[in-house]
């Protein structure tokens, strides 16, 4: 009996205890929260990686492959409205948001399954959306992956001198 109350605490004390603070990864999380001018609440949350020396496309995030757009868990964005993604339409929602970046442009990916991990089990059968951006360049590069969102419904990826812009706005 005693063994067994001994286990079960020490489960507990592992449980409770044990959490992992996920402000002290290597990719600690970071999130957006922003209401745009037309109305549209959205909840950006995902995990910060560095270049740490390595180069987008050749050492990290491979052109032609889906990649989990951060690290850890997949990144999530939701609408409390139905919304256009540039001119793409997209029901109001919680989805993952993965890429599929391209020398020239990017595949941006809004999926129905957004609580995974990274893009492992990622399924293209539960695309609800796919929109096509341009690549752009800063001339600053950013050491740590930042997406950013402003008022007017404009997001933006930000990586190294990669820089990924997508108009949000409420579907009328």
């Amino acid at each position: 009996m005693r063994t067994t109350l001994l286990i079960m605490m020490t489960m507990l004390c592992t449980i409770v205890f044990g959490q992992t603070d996920k402000s002290k990864r290597p990719s600690p999380p970071d999130s957006v929260i922003i209401t745009t001018d037309d109305g549209v609440t959205m909840a950006i949350h995902y995990s910060s990686p560095s270049l740490k020396g390595r180069e987008i496309g050749v050492d990290i995030v491979p052109l032609g492959q889906v990649w989990r757009t951060g690290a850890n868990e997949a990144t999530t964005i939701e609408f409390d409205k139905d919304v256009l993604i540039n001119t793409e339409k997209l029901a109001k929602g919680k989805y993952s948001l993965y890429t599929l970046p391209g020398e020239m442009q990017t595949i941006l990916i809004f999926n129905k399954i957004w609580d995974q991990w990274g893009a492992g089990k990622y399924d293209e059968k539960q695309d609800a959306l796919r929109v096509t951006v341009i690549n752009s360049s800063g001339t600053n590069a950013q050491e740590r992956f930042k997406i950013n969102a402003d008022n007017t419904g404009k997001v933006t990826l930000v990586w190294g001198n990669y820089l990924l812009p997508f108009q949000v706005k409420v579907a009328r």
